[in-house]
């Protein structure tokens, strides 16, 4: 996510302002000499660990950690051997659960490739074209589960190790191990959503996630949130919207119930305990909200896990 979050809201709000004027935001994926396509490995944090969008199509492996991730208007948890493919324009982020001042070396590994580079390989190698429904799948976001994402990962790793025809190979090899994968097995993850054209976007959303994630514990108020933008309640929560896909308060419920599955899942707290640490003050309210969100009570997920 980058950056200290400011002292004050009135810091924040200046600092945001500033953001807002700046004249670009969308990450710039740049080319790789000698390379069709771009792989690289990164830490978290990291320049590249925000929320982000480009046209490169984006295959991203979690090699360690785990922690909440967005894509377009979905929320939920990720853990080491998560495999997602990001269509075109989708935006999206991860974000590791870690102490003030850690560093995950080597978290994603990443591999992005511009839509008219698969064009211009099919005009001449049409069986290509076999990739078309994966691609076109792909505008919501898929999540890979089993042997595909296991083998697609072994091939996304190869790449960096590979040059020449061999990395030829290994990059079709991913490309075709997601292509294969059965319905169940690719996960569709995001409402279809087009994000608007603003290049301010991924800044605000970015500073809005901070905050939410900061004060996780406590009541999140949409007026502060608007504070640290210079907005208006009702500015805000239109801009919100339409840049994040999804309200205000429908971003904080998801996040929420995300943090909640993780310590249902790994801890032995209590259900009354989990809800009050993730920022429910009504037990209630957050049982409904998990029994809508999940399917099921808090309780039954707790049962279900292996």
């Amino acid at each position: 996510m980058g950056g200290e979050m400011p002292s004050s809201i009135g810091d924040a709000s200046l600092e945001a302002r500033r953001l807002i004027g700046r004249p670009a935001t969308r990450e710039l994926v740049p080319v790789t000499p000698g390379a069709s396509a771009r792989w690289h490995r990164h830490d978290y944090p990291g320049p590249y660990c925000r929320w982000n969008y480009h046209p490169e199509y984006e295959v991203h492996l979690i090699q360690r950690g785990t922690g909440r991730f967005i894509v377009g208007d979905h929320i939920g948890r990720f853990r080491a051997g998560q495999l997602v493919l990001v269509g075109s324009n989708l935006p999206h982020d991860w974000i590791s659960d870690i102490a003030d001042g850690g560093v995950i070396r080597d978290r994603d590994v990443v591999f992005q490739f511009h839509p008219q580079w698969l064009h211009d390989c099919q005009e001449l190698l049409p069986e290509l074209r076999d990739l078309d429904p994966l691609l076109a799948r792909a505008a919501r976001g898929l999540e890979f589960q089993g042997r595909p994402a296991t083998e697609a990962a072994e091939a996304l790793v190869a790449i960096g190790a590979s040059r020449g025809v061999q990395r030829l190979r290994h990059i079709l090899t991913m490309l075709q191990g997601m292509a294969s994968a059965e319905p169940a097995e690719a996960v569709p993850l995001a409402s279809p959503w087009v994000p608007p054209r603003d290049e301010r976007v991924a800044d605000v959303v970015d500073d809005v996630l901070r905050y939410i994630f900061g004060n996780s514990g406590r009541p999140l108020r949409m007026a502060e949130a608007a504070a640290r933008v210079g907005m208006s309640e009702s500015a805000f929560s239109r801009y919100f919207t339409r840049a994040a896909g999804q309200s205000f308060s429908d971003t904080v419920r998801k996040l929420r119930l995300a943090q909640a599955s993780q310590l249902l899942e790994h801890t032995d707290r209590s259900v009354a305990t989990i809800a009050h640490e993730v920022g429910y003050q009504n037990l209630s309210n957050f049982n409904r909200h998990f029994r809508a969100h999940y399917g099921c009570t808090p309780s039954g997920y707790r049962r279900a896990r292996p």
